[in-house]
């Protein structure tokens, strides 16, 4: 309870706070290249359930393409505005809308599209999604590199699943078995930090 409380008020303040940023980036992106301001994708919730994740657009519209829901390397369809976005993660800043509807929290595992989420082993499938996927969590922290490190594969799908998954899951498992609020407040510090690093 302490946790959602944390989470509703954190959210509401960081939107009513951000609100010029937002609408600055949203009508960035807008001018920046064709299609909506948003990106919505499907991913798996808190008890498997479904929702639609919420990102700033930062790749080219294309209607009824259809691809690996990876970023890999200097993927081509990145836009202007989506690389710089991308790499100070502004683009994750709507996901604020997901917390305050109860479908994410401020800190978690980074919820997953259902494509992947089957690849989870069954011991820790129930264990993962019986909490809120988050905005940040230790895993996407240790990731950063991720989209570099599938560009220098030759099968970036592969190395995903059986290489760079793995590794997230027993983070994730981590986090989980471990979760606290002072844990939730120290990730959000350390990504902070990181963020602030890479401008």
């Amino acid at each position: 309870m302490l946790k959602r409380v944390f989470d509703l008020t954190a959210a509401l303040l960081g939107l009513v706070m951000l609100s010029p940023l937002l609408l600055a980036l949203a009508l960035w992106v807008k001018l920046d290249s064709p299609g909506p301001v948003f990106f919505r994708q499907e991913r798996v919730g808190r008890g498997g359930r479904l929702f639609r994740i919420h990102k700033f657009r930062t790749m080219v519209h294309e209607p009824g393409a259809t691809g690996l829901p990876l970023t890999v390397g200097e993927d081509a369809r990145i836009t202007r505005a989506g690389r710089i976005l991308r790499r100070h993660k502004l683009d994750e800043l709507p996901q604020l809308l997901n917390v305050l509807r109860g479908e994410m929290s401020l800190v978690g595992p980074r919820p997953e599209v259902p494509r992947y989420v089957a690849h989870y082993p069954e011991h820790l499938r129930d264990k993962l999604l019986s909490v809120r996927p988050g905005l940040t969590d230790p895993a996407s922290l240790a990731h950063l590199d991720e989209s570099e490190r599938l560009g220098r594969s030759s099968d970036p799908e592969r190395t995903y699943v059986e290489e760079i998954l793995p590794v997230k899951l027993r983070q994730a498992e981590h986090y989980v078995d471990h979760a606290s609020l002072s844990q939730d407040l120290r990730v959000l510090w350390r990504t902070l930090r990181t963020l602030m690093a890479r401008r």
